[in-house]
């Protein structure tokens, strides 16, 4: 599967009960063990000894990598899954997607919260927000046929707290960093709506290394912002590639471990070579990466 940037969800000890549950949300989506914790860890990751690090959900083609770690984090709704119900992909049949969004929206709400009531609304007939019981969120939206065809699945970063309006900005900055990149449709704000500007990004999309994704500056208050709960993890070549994202991206030194790096806006990022897993299998890796903080590829 070739996707250059692949969205990590933080769990707490349970992706492989998430996995499970995923793959019976989303009809032929598959979840597999990607990696394993060693058995020697440190005694502080004593618990996780031998037990799952990493689940693959792949959803309609996309690859989520869901992480089993601790409490230290949770998904928060300033990164949400926009999930298009287009009536193309059920031939046509408005009503064939419409009750696709209806039984998908009534299992990932049992054990959740609804942020939005899936209701009528003026961008959409058919639209939700719903938190799942894992703590990730979704938007459900049925799409409009005679528009442009979107992927099923679209991250969507939602700007807010001490990033408020900064949906643009952040946009353009990182369609400048990476190739087949581009802004593209932006709905703004046309008065001041709470906390966003008149201007400012109701709804905007951008592709990054040709991937969707999709932003928004919040009108509403938040007491949220972007956590390691959501990170964004770049698949690399080489070295050099890895030193060009870690070098344009990362600003907080503290935040710098194991490949793992928040920028200017507080967004994560794990810079990754793509043979990481062959490189882990070399002796002693897990005990090296865990000293490192930008990975260096030649100490494996």
């Amino acid at each position: 599967m070739s996707q250059k940037i692949i969205p990590n969800i933080w769990f707490d000890r349970n992706a492989d009960e998430a996995g499970a549950f995923y793959t019976d949300v989303f009809p032929g989506a598959t979840a597999i063990v990607g990696a394993r914790y060693p058995e020697d860890v440190a005694d502080w990751q004593a618990d996780f000894a031998g037990k799952t690090l990493t689940v693959d959900l792949v959803i309609e083609g996309y690859l989520l990598t869901l992480i089993n770690a601790g409490d230290e984090f949770r998904p928060n709704p300033s990164v949400s899954f926009m999930l298009n119900f287009d009536p193309l992909r059920f031939d046509g049949d408005r009503d064939a997607a419409r009750a696709r969004l209806d039984e998908t929206w009534a299992k990932l709400s049992d054990g959740g919260s609804v942020l939005m009531e899936l209701d009528e609304y003026p961008f959409s007939p058919r639209y939700g927000w719903v938190q799942d019981r894992y703590g990730v969120s979704w938007q459900l939206l049925l799409a409009n046929p005679e528009g442009d065809p979107r992927p099923f699945l679209i991250p969507q970063l939602m700007f807010c707290g001490p990033v408020q309006n900064k949906a643009r900005e952040a946009a353009e900055y990182y369609a400048s960093l990476f190739p087949d990149s581009e802004v593209g449709f932006i709905a703004e704000y046309p008065i001041q709506s709470g906390p966003a500007d008149a201007g400012s990004v109701m709804f905007g999309e951008f592709r990054l290394a040709g991937q969707w994704f999709s932003m928004m500056d919040s009108a509403v208050e938040q007491g949220i912002t972007f956590t390691c709960g959501v990170s964004l993890e770049v698949s690399v070549a080489d070295q050099d590639e890895l030193d060009h994202y870690w070098d344009a991206l990362t600003t907080a030194p503290e935040a710098e471990v194991c490949g793992w790096l928040a920028d200017r806006y507080g967004v994560s990022w794990q810079i990754v070579p793509e043979n990481m897993g062959e490189l882990m299998k070399r002796p002693g890796a897990y005990e090296k990466m865990m000293e490192m903080k930008k990975l260096i590829i030649a100490d494996f």
